[in-house]
């Protein structure tokens, strides 16, 4: 997942690119996006060997302003307004009510 991000491109370590060999060292700060929303990590310290998840807060500390996660809620609630999960598609009644509502703004717009 991480080596297709490297990839296209989509990661930056110290602002360059980064590919998947790419050495870090303390103080680096790799960005990404991940779920709308660009993530800052900064490097604290390299392990001697491979950790557990659970250790990996040790060596890393997130510099993600936190109004990008405030954004992301505002993204989920207005997802979740216009339609709820599971309902599919639009039906045809649906529809043409979002056709007739287009058509009343663009009628409102002409007579201005």
């Amino acid at each position: 997942m991480v080596t297709e991000a490297c990839k296209k491109n989509h990661i930056t370590v110290n602002g360059q690119i980064a590919k998947a060999s790419k050495e870090v060292f303390p103080t680096d700060k790799i960005t990404f996006r991940k779920d709308q929303i660009t993530q800052i990590i900064t490097v604290l310290d390299i392990p001697e060997s491979r950790v557990g998840a659970k250790l990996v807060d040790i060596y890393r500390r997130n510099d993600t302003p936190a109004e990008a996660y405030a954004h992301l809620e505002l993204l989920k609630l207005s997802k979740d307004h216009y339609r709820k999960n599971g309902t599919g598609r639009p039906t045809k009644k649906d529809r043409r009510d979002i056709d007739e509502y287009g058509n009343e703004i663009m009628n409102e717009e002409d007579l201005d």
